[in-house]
């Protein structure tokens, strides 16, 4: 196993209404390669108010997280994730453990533009809504 510093962490989910971006401010967290079929852990240790947002997000079997490792500016790995623990620590943090696998950025940037392109996005506005989403 190998285990890195969270540095940094956004989600990328696909909901009701589209793609939604969401920018986490994260106290602490660890990224772990587990080198085995389960393949990476994602722990962030965040504010309770996000709770609402997790318990929303945790019934998606796909949900894309950008982490920045070890330095905030590092390039960010992308995996592909599903939350498997949401737990409240003292009075007012919280642990979310995500288990997933990495994607390469090729493979993430493509199923991005699909499904802009699947939105119905053309010309100026799907490069606007691309340029959003990166």
């Amino acid at each position: 196993m190998k285990t890195f510093k969270l540095k940094d962490l956004e989600i990328v989910a696909n909901e009701e209404d589209g793609i939604a971006q969401k920018k986490i401010k994260i106290h602490d967290g660890l990224v772990i390669n587990r080198e085995d079929e389960i393949g990476w852990l994602v722990e962030a240790f965040v504010d309770r108010s996000y709770k609402p947002y997790f318990e929303a997000i945790k019934h998606i079997e796909e949900i894309m997280i950008q982490a920045k490792i070890t330095r905030v500016d590092n390039d960010p790995a992308f995996f592909i994730t599903e939350i498997i623990s949401i737990n409240d620590i003292g009075e007012d943090k919280l642990n979310v453990l995500f288990q997933g696998k990495v994607v390469d950025n090729k493979s993430r940037i493509e199923e991005m533009l699909r499904e802009i392109l699947n939105q119905g996005y053309q010309g100026e506005s799907l490069l606007k809504k691309f340029k959003e989403m990166i």
